[in-house]
């Protein structure tokens, strides 16, 4: 392959062996090299065909006019979740990323700040995605000297978590909303707070985190059925989680019309029972 278009030092459009139009991404590919030069395949780390994305233009606008330092940040973000998460992480997060954080760096240097309205639920739901935005912020600080408040951390987690669920940033406030809900209908239920900090509260935040975007994508769990005997087991042995978990079944059919099947019941069940076992 060869230079067909340089964006930046960073980022070139080429055509692949058949002939689509894609943008290829690595640190310094294009520094010192003209367009007909041969592209470096070690320096390659993302690529992206043009002819899939909903936006093509947007992304090379994008890229075209973000600096360097910027799209090497985020990239070193992104490098850094997926270490922290140990999950795969889908490509358009280099791309909202390097858009929001460009527009943010603006946004300082100008003195306007925004609020984020979710911060508590950011802390509290997604701490590990919480953590690598203030990475971000760190990061931030470092190379351009601003000092970001916290809310911006909450923002840059956002976009990591909708890269695990959904791609789309709307879907997670959605989400986001639907597991303080379910969280509340367990607090009350058992008249208790729970230890944000335990593993299993974790465990359950990122049961209800991939929950919720099967119920708002409207896909049921068949992936993972199980011996619905055990259900019967389970309510048994656990009844006032089971009962806790009828009442989100409840809650969840008639405000968003998703219909949970006895697996998801019981995936519930096992896991408030895991929960309020924490001291």
């Amino acid at each position: 392959m060869v230079i067909n278009k340089i964006l930046n030092n960073n980022a070139v459009i080429t055509f692949d062996d058949k002939g689509k139009e894609i943008i290829i991404m690595g640190k310094g590919i294009a520094y010192g090299r003209r367009n007909g030069d041969a592209i470096e395949q070690s320096k390659v780390t993302k690529k992206f065909i043009l002819s899939s994305m909903e936006y093509p233009n947007h992304l090379v606008d994008i890229l075209s006019s973000i600096p360097t330092e910027c799209i090497e940040l985020c990239y070193d973000i992104v490098q850094y979740a997926k270490q922290k998460l140990s999950m795969k992480l889908d490509d358009s997060l280099y791309i909202s990323l390097m858009d929001h954080i460009s527009t943010s760096i603006e946004r300082y240097n100008k003195g306007i700040t925004l609020k984020n309205k979710l911060l508590w639920e950011i802390k509290h739901f997604y701490k590990n995605e919480y953590e690598i935005g203030l990475y971000g912020i760190a990061m931030i600080k470092k190379i351009y000297g601003l000092t970001m408040y916290e809310d911006e951390a909450g923002f840059i987690a956002l976009h990591i978590v909708s890269a695990e669920v959904s791609n789309n940033i709307h879907d997670v406030y959605e989400i986001t909303g639907f597991i303080q809900n379910i969280i509340n209908i367990v607090k009350y239920h058992f008249k208790r707070n729970f230890d944000t900090d335990s593993h299993n509260y974790y465990r359950f935040i990122t049961h209800l985190k991939f929950f919720g975007h099967r119920v708002f994508s409207k896909k049921s769990n068949k992936n993972d059925e199980l011996n619905n005997n055990l259900l019967d087991i389970i309510k048994e042995k656990y009844k006032e989680p089971y009962l806790c978990s009828l009442k989100i079944k409840q809650f969840i059919e008639k405000k968003y019309y998703y219909y949970l099947d006895d697996d998801e019941v019981l995936y519930l069940t096992i896991h408030i029972t895991k929960l309020i076992s924490d001291k």
